[in-house]
């Protein structure tokens, strides 16, 4: 019988452990989750505050329960504190201070990745009961809930503008809150080109949140007016006070654990394996959000995606048990719902594919959902980025209303770009059509047309 510890009790731990049971239940696996809530969607946190969600339960992807019924062994509020490498245990400890080692034949760390401070000063210093809270874990999630419960804050700041700051104005607001939205860089969402960010930017404000872009926020304090926060605004100096203050600006990989049992670390000091989930630690498997991405376009990277995470545990669990699959590569896909709008992407943004040493040239296109004699028709608005030297699609860009079925046209994109497809094949794709749906020529393929064409135009004569 295989002996199989796993660190971890969110997508990639659990994935593993699923995947492992699957495919032989009589290894014995043990699951070692530092808190009580193993198996929440985090994603999910966002719509438990607007309502749309409950009760908190129900983040939950399977209970507790649903899991030890495939014959796992769940570890709750353990923490784990070493790896001892040569002697395959794993050193734990308990809620009540004790600690044990478990020994392993086979060990998968899916530790995730810890919100990013940013150098804030202050964020060490106050917490939930100052009215000040990050977004990340369960435990995150019931401190903000009876924040919100108990004080009845009327105004927040949230500094970061990414999915997570986005959908939680839109849940504040939901809310009745006042809401300012701070963002670091020159438009929102700076995972799309500011064209697209713009858009977004503009739903925000017709839905009463006060954008503030172009602001470096460096510290926190409590002031008579509340919390305030401080730093420069277009190089000047900024301050502005709430009732509340949260802060999402990103995710750190945490490495601890890995780093301290002698693993090494590549891009964004995320732990290198290889596309097998091999640490390089003798019978070491490590998956999710504290490993480094293999991406189809630009090699080692770090990017952390619940979806990349998924695979990436299912594989570690099928390989400690002596298989052989390889994780075959991110895109980099990726969704969000603000107010009335869905904004996507996929691939790689102009910049980020002349880094990598593509040739690229990105057009701007827009094209209606449906067709327009059909009642409900909106517009799509679209940046595909493509090699000019090659033809290859490397990006695509896209924001729409939502119904719009943006999410399924950023996934055609998605597919093209995993099949490394050019721009003129997805012209060729037998996509379907009836009115209220769709074209006979698809939003998606309006789009790389449009790019198509300039670069035809564009082409000296032969």
């Amino acid at each position: 019988m295989t002996h199989l510890a796993i660190i971890g009790g969110s997508d990639a731990g659990i994935s593993a452990a699923l995947r492992a049971r699957e495919l032989d239940p009589t290894t014995d696996v043990t699951v070692v989750v530092a808190d009580e809530y193993p198996n929440f969607s985090i994603c999910g946190i966002p719509y438990y505050f607007t309502g749309e969600v409950a009760p908190w339960q129900s983040l939950a992807h399977l209970t507790s329960a649903d899991l030890e019924a495939t014959g796992m062994t769940l570890r709750l509020n353990t923490y784990a504190t070493g790896i001892d490498v040569a002697g395959q245990r794993l050193e734990v400890r308990s809620s009540d201070g004790s600690s044990e080692h478990i020994a392993y034949d086979e060990l998968i760390v899916g530790t995730g990745a810890l919100p990013s401070h940013a150098g804030i000063t202050g964020l060490d210093q106050f917490g939930p009961a100052d009215g000040v809270h990050v977004i990340h874990s369960m435990g995150d999630t019931f401190a903000l809930d009876r924040d919100l419960t108990e004080r009845q804050p009327a105004s927040a700041i949230i500094v970061g503008a990414g999915y997570v700051g986005l959908e939680m104005a839109e849940a504040f607001t939901a809310r009745g809150m006042q809401v300012t939205q701070i963002q670091r860089g020159s438009e929102v969402l700076s995972t799309l080109d500011p064209e697209l960010g713009a858009l977004v930017h503009a739903d925000l404000d017709a839905h009463g949140v006060e954008v503030i872009t172009s602001t470096i926020i460096t510290g926190i304090e409590k002031t008579p007016a509340g919390l305030t926060v401080t730093g420069t605004h277009a190089g000047e100096p900024f301050q502005q006070a709430a009732d509340l203050v949260l802060v999402v600006v990103g995710v750190r990989p945490n490495t601890e654990l890995l780093e301290r049992a002698g693993a090494s670390l590549g891009a964004g000091r995320a732990v290198v394996v290889d596309q097998r989930m091999r640490t390089g630690l003798p019978h070491v498997w490590a998956a999710g959000d504290g490993i480094i991405t293999h991406h189809r376009l630009l090699g080692l990277t770090y990017l952390p995606l619940g979806t990349t995470s998924h695979k990436q545990g299912r594989i570690a669990g099928e390989n400690a048990l002596g298989g052989d699959r390889a994780f075959q590569g991110s895109v980099g896909t990726q969704v969000v719902k603000v107010f009335d709008l869905v904004a996507a992407r996929t691939g790689l943004r102009h910049h980020e594919a002349e880094s990598a040493g593509y040739v690229p040239s990105t057009v701007a296109a827009a094209a209606d959902d449906h067709k327009r004699y059909y009642p409900g028709a909106h517009p799509i608005q679209f940046r595909i980025t493509g090699d000019t030297t090659t033809g290859r699609l490397l990006g695509a860009q896209l924001v729409g209303r939502r119904g719009t079925e943006v999410a399924k046209r950023v996934d055609t994109y998605a597919t093209a770009l995993w099949a490394g497809m050019s721009v003129e094949q997805i012209t060729e794709l037998d996509l379907s059509y009836t009115p209220p749906l769709g074209s006979p020529w698809d939003a998606v393929q309006i789009a790389t047309q449009t790019w198509d064409a300039q670069h035809r135009l564009a082409a000296p004569p032969a």
